[in-house]
C-alpha cells in the first residue's frame, strides 16, 4: 500500500529567483529514519550515503537554483555546479542530488566547509583547486517540466537515467548515483566504501512516490568502522583532580613518524582516575613525531578545557570505534573497545584506513 505522500510547508522564499516549474525552490527534501542493519526485501533500492551537502538543483530557462536540505541558496557557493548544469540540454529540471569534494581519492567534507565563505575570490579559487561534483539520486521535474513527485521510485530512476542519457552525457560534474536492488551490492557498499568517504547506505522503498519532508520513504543506515591506534598522548579533564579527559591517538605514517589522528574521550569518572595510573609511567615520551595535536582540539567545544597535552612513550595500543575520516583524522570523537597488548605499536598504520572506490551497479 503507498503511503500518502507529505508536502511540507514552504520556507519563506528569500534569495531564490521566481520559477514558473510546478516544483519551485524552498521545496522540502525526502528525509531518512536510522536503521541499525540493512533492510532486506524486494521492496528497497539500495544507494550509496554520499558524506557531502544534499542538494535540490532547480533549471528554470536561463535560472539555476542550488537549495541546501535546510532550505537555504547554495549556488554562490559552488559556481562550476551553476555553470554544469547550464550546460546541460534540458531547460527544465529538478534533481535531487548530493554535493560531494574529492581530494587525495577520496571524498573529504571539509573541503566542502571550506566553500561557505563570504569571500567570492576564495569560492572561485577553490573551485578551480577542489572542483565539487553533483552525485544525482532522482529526478523530481522532468525536461518537459511535468512534476515526477507521484511516481513510484522505480519509475523515478527510469526517467532519470533516461534524463541523463539524453541531456547529460558525459559530463564529469554531474554524475549520476548508482543504486542497486540487490541488498548484498547495498551490504557491499556500507562495508567496502567508508574509507572512500560513504557515511553509509540508503535504503529506499522502490513503490513509493517522492516523501517531501517526511522520513516514510527511506532509512539511513551508518556503519560504525574499528581501527587499532596509538596513545600517543591525553589531555587531563578540565579539572586535574578528575582524571584523565581524553586519550589522544595516533596512526604511523609511511615515513614512520606518528601522526595525531583523533582522540577518545568515552571514560567513566571511576577510569578516568584508574586511567593516570595507567599512563603515567610513560609520560614525558615522545609522543607524536609526525603531525601532534596543537592549541585548542579542533573537537573541542568547551572553552574552559585546558589545550594542554601530556605527550607518552608510544607504547600503548587501543583499539576504537569511528564512524567517519577527514582529512586523515577521525572526524569525530571515537568510543573506546578494548586496549590491544596484542598488537605491536608499529602496526598501526593508515593502510588499515585506505579508501575503495564505488564501483557501478544495477
Amino acid at each position: 500500500m503507498r503511503s500518502k505522500k507529505v508536502i511540507a510547508p514552504e520556507l519563506p522564499q528569500a534569495g531564490f529567483p521566481k520559477l514558473s516549474l510546478p516544483i519551485r525552490p524552498p521545496y522540502a527534501p525526502m528525509e531518512a529514519r536510522q536503521a541499525k542493519e540493512v533492510p532486506k526485501g524486494k521492496q528497497y533500492i539500495y544507494e550509496p550515503k554520499w558524506d557531502g551537502f544534499r542538494c535540490l538543483a532547480f533549471r528554470d530557462g536561463d535560472k539555476i537554483v542550488l537549495q541546501s536540505k535546510a532550505g537555504q541558496p547554495l549556488g554562490r557557493y559552488f559556481p562550476e555546479l551553476v555553470e554544469a548544469l547550464s550546460q546541460l540540454k534540458a531547460k527544465k529540471f529538478v534533481l535531487d542530488s548530493e554535493i560531494t569534494v574529492e581530494v587525495g581519492g577520496h571524498l573529504d567534507f571539509d573541503a566542502i566547509l571550506q566553500r561557505i565563505h563570504p569571500a567570492e575570490s576564495r569560492i572561485k579559487r577553490l573551485g578551480k583547486e577542489t572542483p565539487a561534483r553533483m552525485l544525482c539520486f532522482d529526478l523530481l521535474v522532468d525536461a518537459a517540466g511535468k512534476s515526477l513527485v507521484d511516481l513510484q521510485l522505480t519509475e523515478r530512476k527510469d526517467r532519470l537515467e533516461e534524463f541523463f542519457a539524453e541531456s547529460v552525457g558525459k559530463n564529469k560534474t554531474v554524475t549520476l548515483s548508482p543504486h542497486s536492488h540487490d541488498v548484498k551490492q547495498g551490504e557491499a557498499w556500507l562495508h567496502d566504501l567508508a574509507a572512500y568517504g560513504c557515511d553509509g547506505v540508503m535504503a529506499k522503498l522502490a513503490g513509493e512516490p517522492y516523501h517531501s519532508g517526511d522520513r516514510d520513504g527511506m532509512v539511513k543506515i551508518k556503519r560504525m568502522r574499528t581501527a587499532d591506534c596509538v596513545v600517543g598522548g591525553f589531555r587531563y579533564a578540565t579539572k586535574k583532580e578528575q582524571g584523565v579527559g581524553s586519550l589522544l591517538l595516533g596512526l604511523y605514517n609511511d615515513g614512520g613518524q606518528l601522526d595525531h589522528v583523533g582522540f577518545t574521550s568515552s571514560f567513566s569518572a571511576e577510569e578516568k582516575l584508574k586511567l593516570v595510573k595507567t599512563l603515567k609511567p610513560l609520560i614525558g615520551g615522545e609522543g607524536f613525531t609526525g603531525k601532534a595535536p596543537g592549541g585548542p582540539s579542533r573537537w573541542n567545544a568547551f572553552k574552559d578545557r585546558s589545550s594542554e597535552w601530556e605527550p607518552l612513550e608510544p607504547k600503548l595500543v587501543c583499539e576504537v570505534r569511528f564512524d567517519h575520516i577527514s582529512n586523515g583524522r577521525f572526524r569525530h570523537g571515537t568510543k573506546f573497545l578494548r586496549w590491544r597488548p596484542d598488537k605491536k605499536p608499529k602496526q598501526c598504520t593508515f593502510d588499515q584506513l585506505k579508501a575503495a572506490k564505488p564501483k557501478k551497479a544495477a
